[in-house]
């Protein structure tokens, strides 16, 4: 496809793609970004469209497949648009105590709950839970991955089992 060529389908086609891109991000702005990248894109492989195909289709492929790689990367940036300074107040609120008795109390709970839990399961769970990869953790203990996997499951089930039990103990009393 030729220059003049994409350039006058995409003339033709630039309103119902801005309806789409309007629908799709529920912004002004925002679709008009989207339009403008979807012609970049297309533009750079115009060389990969069929002619004799649906024109229409394939640029608008092109632009659902942008705007959801472009949520894909938003959703996992997380940013905040306000300044550091706004968020001081939250980090040196001076008059709060911390109470260090429900932490204790929390950590005796925890304790209490790992007591009854072989150290087969434990310590891989604690070793996954201190922050450690399998891969780590299965040449720290000398085991394969599939057992450091099997054994983190099984822990957690154990822990999720006692924790309910203790609930519905404490709920009958």
């Amino acid at each position: 496809m030729s220059n003049l060529e994409f350039t006058c389908e995409f003339n033709q086609l630039e309103s119902l793609l801005y309806a789409f891109a309007l629908r799709l991000t529920s912004n002004r702005d925002d679709a008009k970004d989207l339009l403008q990248e979807t012609a970049l894109r297309a533009f750079q492989h115009r060389d990969k469209f069929k002619l004799g195909t649906n024109f229409k289709s394939w640029i608008s492929t092109i632009m659902r497949n942008t705007f959801i790689n472009n949520y894909r990367k938003a959703k996992k940036r997380k940013r905040v648009s306000e300044p550091l300074d706004t968020f001081l107040f939250a980090l040196e609120d001076r008059s709060v105590v911390p109470n260090e008795g429900e932490i204790n109390l929390r950590m005796e709970e925890y304790r209490a709950l790992f007591e009854g839990l072989s150290d087969l399961y434990a310590v891989p769970f604690l070793m996954f839970f201190r922050g450690y990869e399998y891969k780590e953790i299965a040449a720290h203990l000398d085991i394969p991955i599939g057992t450091v996997k099997s054994r983190i499951f099984i822990a957690r089930r154990k822990l999720k089992k006692r924790i309910q039990d203790k609930h519905l103990a404490g709920a009958r009393s």
